[in-house]
């Protein structure tokens, strides 16, 4: 089931049915990907209308952020679990580790990715096939990125982890279906927590909705001014459109994403 939240089509799914989709996916070799949202990329939709046809593409969209899952139950009444990248990271390597499929780790610094294969190797000892790469950081020439896909495609991924932030890594996927035959994962801030590189919020903090402050706190100067905006004006958006409807949720669309 797809509804949207402002400018965002969230896919409406029990855990497993998501998840189970995207290996799915992966196994066969489905040019397809998957934006895993949050507010900063609803903001991002809203400001670049653009963007949110980049965003809406996407074969899935998770409701990551648990500010999402509220608003699905504000506007539509829906109950919606949160479908985070940070669980469905590890719970992917898991499986690609027992089905022996491959995995390519595309984005991220060569030290970050360099402790992924370290932390692959110790957590996933019978993952075989893991590759990685690290771009640089600018836009890449025509030539550069055509050897990019044929790069990735060499491996014959199955699943494919995009490291590049949003919104970047939604863009990036955007581009590369068709070309590229894996599933893609944007998995933004999930790899560095994941290997140590960064600390996760306390679970009583994830249930809350307050993961974004522990991780203000871990970055302040970087997060201060995305948080103090983007989490403001979706709030406002959110009261704006719940006023629109009356101050009441309205139903929903029906158009289930099958396990």
């Amino acid at each position: 089931m797809r509804d949207s939240l402002l400018e965002i089509n969230l896919t409406c799914s029990p855990y497993p049915n998501a998840f189970n989709y995207l290996l799915k996916m992966a196994q066969l070799h489905s040019s397809a990907y998957c934006c895993i949202a949050n507010v900063h990329m609803l903001i991002e939709a809203h400001r670049d209308p653009g963007f949110a046809v980049v965003v809406n593409a996407a074969d899935i969209v998770t409701p990551d952020g648990m500010p999402l899952v509220w608003g699905l139950k504000l506007l539509y009444g829906i109950h919606q679990e949160r479908i985070a990248g940070m669980d469905l990271l590890p719970d992917l390597l898991s499986a690609a580790e027992k089905e022996n499929l491959t995995v390519f780790f595309y984005g991220g610094t060569e030290d970050m990715l360099q402790k992924t294969h370290a932390y692959l190797g110790k957590h996933y000892p019978q993952l075989q096939n893991k590759h990685y790469y690290s771009p640089p950081f600018r836009l890449l020439a025509p030539a550069e990125e055509a050897e990019v896909v044929n790069r990735i495609n060499a491996t014959k991924p199955h699943l494919v982890f995009v490291a590049l932030g949003c919104p970047k890594q939604e863009k990036w996927m955007a581009a590369m279906k068709g070309r590229i035959h894996a599933c893609m994962i944007g998995i933004g801030g999930a790899l560095p927590v994941m290997i140590g590189m960064q600390k996760r919020a306390p679970k009583w903090m994830q249930n809350a909705g307050l993961e974004w402050l522990f991780r203000l706190v871990q970055e302040p100067g970087r997060l201060f001014k995305r948080y103090a905006v983007t989490n403001t004006v979706f709030l406002w958006l959110l009261f704006k459109a719940w006023a629109r409807q009356g101050f009441r949720a309205r139903k929903p669309k029906l158009e289930q994403v099958s396990s």
